[in-house]
């Protein structure tokens, strides 16, 4: 039996999330048809961490176990052409049988991409949420520090939530901002934003959650200071909307050994 890891790109758009759901159409379940295709069994791969529906991922980490003995240089290339076109494999790895997608992994980091300028990018417009309006961008960078270190993120929980804790860490959460698509001296143009949060683990929702009140400040409905406030009232009713899913992407995974 071996034990094999392997990295996956997708644009979420089009699926019901990365895990297996009732419904149908998710990134789980192309991923395994495809190896069922390529060596006849029937698997069941383990991810990081699931993504919900409409969300991205670049380097997505999964693994599976399989008695299949084609060479692990094989396995991309085998099987990025029994999936579709917005389904890319981009490594693979052969680990110890122990070794475990999710509770191996250390830190996570996702990615929010705001598009700030006054019109809707056409060629990024599944991968950005389009906020034409005015952005105070220096309150939104300053209500972040609030939410470093270890938390009950209740308050930018799911309602639905299921985990037992709603503690976690966060160990960084920055923007940058890409003006590269403004327009010359069109002052409406404030390019495109991008949270980069870090954390040991997220909730449901949890990041789009933060991003739906971060706006907010942005928009002076709240102020950067509000951020402690809400967290520290642990009810989700506290917090902003939850902002559309289109705009996160699962960015990286780090592990102690790769």
């Amino acid at each position: 039996m071996r034990n094999i890891c392997m990295k996956v790109n997708y644009d979420g758009t089009d699926y019901f999330g990365f895990q297996t759901q009732p419904i149908g159409n998710t990134i789980q379940d192309r991923i395994e048809e495809a190896i069922k295709s390529l060596t006849g069994e029937v698997v069941k791969i383990h991810a990081s961490g699931r993504t919900d529906a409409g969300v991205h991922a670049i380097g997505q980490v999964f693994h599976f176990h399989t008695e299949s003995l084609i060479p692990i240089d094989r396995w991309c290339m085998a099987l990025n052409g029994r999936l579709p076109h917005d389904i890319i494999l981009t490594d693979a790895f052969e680990v110890p049988l122990e070794f475990h997608s999710r509770r191996s992994a250390k830190r996570k980091t996702y990615r929010y991409s705001i598009n700030a300028n006054q019109f809707l990018d056409l060629f990024n417009r599944r991968t950005q949420l389009h906020h034409p309006g005015k952005l105070d961008i220096q309150a939104m960078q300053e209500s972040l520090p609030y939410l470093l270190g270890t938390h009950d993120f209740t308050s930018f929980a799911s309602r639905h939530s299921t985990k037992q804790s709603h503690i976690r860490t966060l160990y960084e959460a920055k923007l940058t901002v890409d003006t590269s698509m403004c327009r010359k001296g069109h002052p409406r143009d404030q390019g495109v934003i991008h949270l980069f949060i870090t954390g040991n683990g997220f909730l449901q929702h949890m990041v789009r959650i933060i991003v739906g009140t971060m706006l907010e400040v942005g928009e002076g409905k709240r102020k950067p200071e509000d951020m402690k406030i809400i967290l520290e009232a642990e009810d989700r009713s506290a917090a902003g909307p939850t902002a559309v899913s289109k705009g996160l992407m699962l960015w990286n995974v780090e592990y102690e050994d790769f």
